[in-house]
């Protein structure tokens, strides 16, 4: 006890000493220390979408250290593509005196791994193809190469055309432009190019001014494929994309090449019937009718120059190619025409049969999309000539026919129907129009009045006969305006209808005769 109470003593003296001396050295130091500067935030936690990711000692290094970080990711997606992120940074600053902050390594580790979780959508180095209208996009320019080769693959069967991508030089922009090379000019574009020169060029240009033009042998023609395009101009434009907007090249391929319904204007040509641009067209007959307006059936009379409406089907992406053919074969002459200037267009006779002839013949054929465009005879050897159809035509234009009254509801079209009075015809030669007993009749062409009076079931009647060989009648009226030998004009005031005759009612009986037959008159007016 006595021994623990010594120890005790002598801490306390210890602990006393200790004392006096810090005493002693604060009064000797104390004049010579300066007051604490507050001098700021020097010390930041740095947080990325509300993830902490270390600790910083000025917001001046994070932009560095962000940029690193969004490289890295980048990286590691694909060298070539963009990475979009959705990032928020959030600072907070404080001020100590003591503080540990991290390495460049740590924050840019840290900063990396939560942008990876962050990323929105990664841009692929994409190209996109364009064909008028339609774009399709692709991941790579051998993608674009496979495509456009596999368009033309189907009609090259031997492989000696190539695709190549020239840079378009009336583009500001950088496009690339399609065309169709032979493979050979593909690689004589790697060579280097041998150009003549000297007293040789001068010979080469020698023979060339006097090399003869010889007539070509049959057996001298190649045959098979000339030449090969597209029939549209392709451009080609690097871009970033979305995965979701690539196509693979098999449905590029089957999107540019599928056929789709596609209008054109058909120009009527000399020569031309409605059935033969129906069947040349493959389109029905009803379709075509339905397509133009101005078809009302299959007799609808066509003039050259005039513009239809047709569907066909045809792809995005079309090919043009044209190849040699030699080909024994019967032909036909051309049709010759003799004009006659008082004739109407539409009256013709035949002068002179035709007959086939036979022939050799080497020819350049053109295609589009597998059907014939053009045709030229590079050579022919005639074993038979054909003798031509010989045809003279006229060459006025016909005159028009007009409805002879305003208004009126049709109240018995043309051809058969059931007697309407005793007496009456079971076959109907007109049309008939129900107006009040009084309207305005008029001339539906130009003419000559050539019966003018009373007629036997048409009671008080007027008949015109018209310079291209047509007669109107026109029946049933109440009063008749004009005399037989005068002439009349289009349009000119001739009657008033009525209910003469063997007639049901008030009405107008119009007819138009061809030679002396009736025929529908609604299908003759304008």
């Amino acid at each position: 006890m006595k021994r623990m109470q010594h120890y005790y003593r002598r801490f306390r003296l210890c602990y006393i000493e200790a004392a006096v001396i810090s005493v002693l050295l604060c009064a000797f130091l104390l004049p010579s220390m300066e007051r604490y500067q507050h001098t700021g935030d020097n010390y930041f936690r740095v947080r990325l979408n509300g993830i902490e990711v270390g600790s910083v000692e000025s917001p001046e290094r994070i932009d560095a250290l962000m940029a690193q970080a969004r490289r890295e990711v980048a990286a590691q997606a694909a060298g070539s593509d963009l990475v979009l992120m959705d990032i928020s940074l959030e600072l907070t600053g404080s001020e100590r005196l003591w503080g540990r902050v991290d390495s460049d390594r740590t924050l840019i580790a840290n900063m990396a791994q939560v942008m990876e979780g962050s990323t929105r959508e990664t841009l692929h180095r994409s190209y996109t193809v364009k064909i008028n209208e339609t774009a399709v996009n692709l991941g790579s320019y051998e993608e674009v190469h496979a495509l456009l080769k596999q368009a033309i693959a189907p009609y090259d069967t031997k492989g000696i055309y190539d695709v190549e991508l020239a840079l378009d030089q009336d583009r500001e922009i950088n496009v690339l432009e399609a065309q169709v090379v032979t493979t050979a000019q593909a690689a004589a574009r790697e060579e280097p190019l041998r150009v003549s020169a000297g007293i040789e060029a001068e010979f080469d240009a020698m023979f060339t001014a006097v090399e003869p033009v010889t007539e070509k042998d049959f057996e001298a023609y190649d045959t098979g494929l000339e030449d090969i395009r597209y029939a549209e101009k392709i451009e080609v434009v690097e871009a970033y994309l979305l995965e979701e907007e690539l196509l693979s090249v098999e449905e590029a391929v089957d999107l540019v090449t599928r056929e789709q319904e596609t209008q054109i204007i058909y120009k009527v040509v000399a020569g031309d019937t409605l059935s033969e641009i129906s069947l040349n067209n493959n389109i029905p007959m009803d379709d075509l009718i339905a397509m133009n307006d101005a078809l009302e059936d299959e007799n609808t009379m066509i003039r050259v120059d005039q513009e239809l409406v047709l569907t066909v089907p045809e792809p995005d992406l079309s090919i043009i190619w044209s190849e040699q053919q030699v080909y024994i074969e019967d032909y036909e002459a051309e049709v010759q025409y003799v004009p006659n200037d008082d004739w109407y267009t539409n009256q013709r006779v035949t002068l002179q049969e035709p007959s086939a002839g036979r022939r050799k013949v080497a020819s350049l054929i053109e295609y589009k999309n597998g059907q014939e465009t053009g045709r030229e005879i590079l050579k022919e050897q005639v074993y038979a000539e054909a003798v031509p159809k010989v045809v003279e035509r006229g060459t006025k234009i016909p005159p028009t026919y007009i409805k002879p009254i305003a208004g009126g509801r049709l109240s018995s079209g043309f051809g058969a129907r059931s007697a309407p009075t005793k007496g009456a015809s079971t076959y109907h030669k007109g049309v008939d129009w129900a107006v009040p007993t009084g309207t305005t009749v008029v001339a539906s062409n130009g003419g000559t009045v050539v019966f003018a009076g009373w007629a036997s079931g048409y009671g008080y009647a007027v008949y015109i006969n018209h310079a291209d060989g047509r007669q109107t009648r026109y029946g049933h009226l109440s009063k008749v305006l004009v005399k037989t030998g005068q002439t009349v004009s289009q349009g000119e005031r001739i009657a008033l209808s009525g209910n003469t005759g063997r007639s049901t009612g008030p009405h107008l009986h119009f007819e138009i005769r061809i030679n002396g037959s009736a025929v529908n008159p609604l299908k003759h007016l304008n």
